[in-house]
Formats: C-alpha cells, structure tokens, sequence
C-alpha cells in the first residue's frame, strides 16, 4: 500500500470517526469569553459571572459550584481537585485543593486478613473517603484572584439546586442505574430517588431535579464561607455520616484542612511554554517529561495516526507512567524528583531504548534512576476578554464517588482514598500501581492523574486551556490536544474531537478507542510486539483556545458538555 494511499485512508478514518461522535459536540466563539464544561447550566453559570464583571477565575468558581448541583457524578463539594490559573500579565499559579487522609488513616487500611487489597472496603465504603478539598479551593482561589465576591459566584448552584432543573437524559440513566447504591443509605435515597406512598420510585429524563438539603449546605457555604462548610452545623452532619458505617472523618480533620498555593510545573515544547499542575498530581510532571522526549522528533511529519506516531508516543507513555510509580506522590511527604524528571536531558537518557521498529516490554522499562483518578472527574475550562485563563479539574475518583450522601447535607462523599498506593505494586481501580513515594499517611494527600494544563505562545497571542477526566488515561488525553494543536497544526474542535489511544506502562497495551484508527495500522502496531484492546471513548477534554482577539470554547464531542460564549458567540457543528 502506498504512502498517500494509507494518508488517505487515515484521514478518511479519523473523519468517519469524528462524524460518529458528534452526537453534542459544540464549538462556540466569542472575543468577550467562553466556559466549556460537562453541563451546558454550568457554563451558563460561569458566563453569567462573566456578564456580571467578574473575570475568568470568578467564571470557573462559579461554574464548578453549578456542577456539584447539575453534574453529581463528578462536580461536587464532597471531593478535591485542581486548578491551574495564567493571568493576563503573564503571572501563573497553581491550587491543590486535593483530599488529604484523616488522621486516623493507616498505611494497610484497605488490606484483609490475609494481606491483601479490598476494593470494597477501599472504593465502597465511608472509610474510603478523604477529607474534601473543593470548598476551601475554589474560595481560596476567588477570594485571592477574583473579583466578584462569594455570594455572586454562589447564587446560580443555590438557585439550580433549590428550584431544581430538568434531568437530561444521560444524567437520569446513571442515576437509575445506580439504585442498588442509592438504597443502601438513607441520605443517597432522600437525593437520588423519590418518595412515593413508602415506596422508592426512580427519576425519569426531563422530570424535575430538586436539592433542597444541599441547597441550604450551599447557603451556608455563601454566607460563611469555609465555616459554613468545616465547621458548624455542615461539618457535624459529615461527621454522623462518618459515625453511620465506617467512615474516618473527625471534626478536626475537617477544621485543619487547608488549600495549597503551589508553583506550577513549567516547560516548553517547540516554541510553546506549557504550564500545568504539580504533586499531588502526576499529571503536570509527566506531561512536560513526554513532551520533552517527543521533542527531538518531528511529529507533524510523522503524521497524525500513522504507524510511527502511535508507536513513538506509545513509547514515550510506557516510559513516562513507569517513572510515575516510583516517583510521583505528594511532595510534602515525600521528596519527588520534580526538576530532574522535567529536564531535557533526562528525557533524552530516557529515550536511549527506543528503536522505531520495535515494542518494549513494559516488564524491562523500568522508572528511571533519578537523585534522590475515575474516570467520572470532569474538567472546565475558561478564557475571559483580558485573557485570563483557568483550567480547572475536580473529582469523587469514581462515578459518585463511593455512592454515600450526607444526610441532611445532601451531597455525596469521595472515594479518593484508593488512590493512595494501598500496597506496593498493587494497582488500583485504574490498573495504575504506585509505591512508597504514595503510600497511605495521614493528613498526606494521594496521587492524582488530573492535569489542567495551559499553554501559551506570547508572540502569537496564542493560549490553549485543556484537561480531561479519565484516570489514567487523563495525561495521555491532555499530551495528545496539546501534541495535535501543535504538531499537527489542528484546530481546536478537531484537536479534541480525534481520536486517541493510550499506554500506562502496566498493563502492556495500547488502548485504542473503537473504530478510531485505521485497521492495518492497528495490525501493524502488534507485528512490532505492541498488544491493543479496544475502548468506546477515552477522556473529555472540554477546551479553550484564544488566538489574537478571537476566544474559541469546545466541548468534548464524546459527552453531553456544552461549551458557552459571552454575547457575541457564533455556533457552529
């Protein structure tokens, strides 16, 4: 088969894929501001923010409240998560607003008997929350960066919850789906299904969704602020929840809990500078390390979807995922190799292995020698007019975390304490192993994948804000945005819309999302000693990209998000 032949047929590939999934996809442009999210009402909420004055911090606030209302799978006030802040004047900051453990957690708390790792009491249980994070992050960042005040950024989550919307329809099948969770306590029955003559009945799409207990946890937040949530009357109704079953929680684990300020991971990538998140989360760190082993190569010729990319990259994610079980875990525990890991050089020491013609075996690439999540996370982005930028990831780890409500409070706990190294080489519910370096401690945070990440190029007034849930495959989602915006000179809907593949390392395999790639290449990918396994979707990567006077917002394709633009928006797709 000739070259141009097979260019062809990747294209005509990539195209029919795309076409299969622009089933909500939207793309909207505005020179004022956009907010892409995972519910069309959140971004409303953060545009509304917008209209009101605010800038784009205020927007995502006011955006990430709405979805703990409109998107209880992952937006929450019950988890943690991160935030990745470029400001107009070139300064950048980074907020982990990540769980921590309770005090009263131990290094083997989710192991039997006989030693060994159970997922139920480790994902399924009150014992498997840690303490939240997104109530004291997203006031720590509006108080700091914003400029509308706490009852602004508030008012649209307390108005949704309190007069209730309607259910989509993808939201209301998940929901449904999880009524065996839903009665198994009597907070997530009041929440998720409906009282009718004693009897327990389920929601439909389009019915009425109200919330009124985590209408008033809302209230109190807006008028308090972090009082109103780790203190006081929110903070006892936590703590029953903990005292009902198994839980860790205490009234001082909640009260101690802080948000942290750290310094973003900085890189560069051709003439682009890369800014992104750091421990606790992995996600920064191996983003820039495989950008920086990409580097030498000449992706954009390579070509997108061929035999040498996808092996290239694969290669450079078997590699990068190994390092992250040694040496990635929360850096106030533990001394991570930050510097040494994002150095040029190391990557090049990393890349010595590597041979264009032939797979590696996960089993011989072991993590470098240095010196010394869920796939329900959701991911907003927002560009404002002065261009501002925030790409902000927030998470329960799994769908609706552990599945357990706070009575009385009405929203629902995480199960972030899996992502804790439970025990070395063990993996966790995303096959994703770890060691010492992300051992259970109290008061430590765990390892995350989350990975907002955003990138700028001053002298061509260029900024793409990007991220993605997915566990682990949420680093290789952000790397494959970044490398198509810039290698393969996408725009931006097709940049999120193409499809993607994946490697962690262990397992030994590439994993493909369904009808994504061309066949013969996939087949070409195993005679080089690759194995591949298919999957429907990977990531949702809601996005922003300004470019001049021009802001573009995109939502993922592969979900129900919408993407929303101040005023003069222009829809397209």
């Amino acid at each position: 088969m000739t070259k141009i032949f097979r260019a062809a047929l990747t294209i005509l590939v990539v195209i029919t894929f795309v076409y299969s999934v622009l089933i909500t996809a939207n793309e909207v442009s505005s020179s004022l501001g956009v907010v892409s999210s995972r519910s069309e009402l959140a971004s409303q909420a953060g545009i509304q923010a917008l209209e009101q004055g605010g800038n784009a911090i205020d927007a995502a606030v006011a955006t990430a409240f709405t979805l703990a209302v409109t998107y209880p799978a992952a937006g929450n006030l019950g988890g943690g998560g991160f935030m990745v802040v470029y400001l107009a004047d070139g300064s950048s900051y980074a907020l982990d607003f990540r769980e921590m453990a309770p005090a009263a957690a131990t290094r083997d708390m989710f192991l039997d008997e006989n030693g060994d790792y159970d997922s139920e009491r480790a994902l399924r249980s009150r014992m498997s929350s840690g303490v939240p994070g997104s109530v004291a992050g997203l006031l720590a960042a509006q108080d700091k960066l914003g400029k509308l005040d706490r009852q602004a950024v508030l008012a649209e989550a307390i108005r949704l919850a309190e007069n209730g919307f309607q259910l989509p329809d993808d939201i209301a099948k998940r929901i449904r789906d999880r009524r065996d969770v839903w009665l198994r306590s009597e907070g997530s029955k009041q929440v998720f299904l409906k009282l009718d003559n004693e009897e327990y009945l389920d929601y439909n799409a389009s019915e009425l969704f109200v919330q009124t207990d985590l209408a008033t946890t809302l209230k109190r937040i807006s008028k308090e602020g972090t009082k109103g949530f780790y203190e006081g009357e929110t903070a006892d109704l936590i703590v029953a929840e903990m005292q009902r079953g198994n839980g860790l929680i205490s009234h001082g684990d909640l009260k101690r809990y802080t948000s942290v300020w750290r310094e973003p991971v900085h890189g560069t990538y051709r003439d682009y500078q890369i800014i992104s998140m750091p421990p606790p989360s992995s996600g920064g760190v191996l983003l820039v390390q495989m950008l920086n082993m990409l580097e030498r190569f000449d992706v954009g010729e390579l070509g997108f979807g061929t035999l040498a990319t996808m092996h290239l990259m694969s290669e450079v994610e078997r590699r990068a995922y190994a390092d992250r079980a040694t040496h990635l875990g929360d850096s106030d525990f533990y001394p991570v190799p930050i510097d040494e890991l994002i150095d040029k050089k190391y990557a090049s020491k990393r890349m010595g292995n590597f041979t264009p013609d032939k797979a590696s075996k996960s089993a011989t690439i072991e993590a470098g020698t240095v010196s010394v999540e869920s796939l329900e996370t959701t991911h907003l982005s927002v560009i404002d007019h002065e261009g501002n930028a925030v790409a902000l990831t927030t998470t329960l780890n799994s769908g609706y975390g552990n599945g357990y409500v706070v009575e009385g409070a009405g929203f629902l706990l995480n199960n972030e304490m899996d992502d804790f190294s439970a025990k070395p080489g063990e993996p966790n519910q995303f096959g994703l192993v770890g060691a010492e370096a992300n051992a259970i401690v109290p008061r430590k945070r765990m390892l995350s994948s989350m990975t907002p990440t955003i990138v700028v190029n001053k002298e061509e007034d260029y900024l793409l804000v990007t991220g993605s849930p997915g566990g682990s495959t949420i680093i290789t989602t952000v790397l494959q945005v970044v490398v198509n915006s810039i290698d393969h000179k996408m725009t931006l809907y097709d940049a999120v819309a193409s499809p993607r593949f994946h490697h962690q390392w262990l397992s030994d395999r590439i994993t493909l999302e369904l009808q994504g790639f061309d066949p013969e290449i996939i087949d070409d990918l195993r005679s080089l000693g690759h194995e591949t396994v298919n999957r429907t979707t990977i990531g949702d990567a809601n996005s922003a990209q300004k470019i001049g006077n021009m802001i573009i917002g995109v939502s993922d394709p592969r979900n129900e998000g919408r993407a929303v633009g101040l005023e003069n928006t222009q829809n397209s797709q």
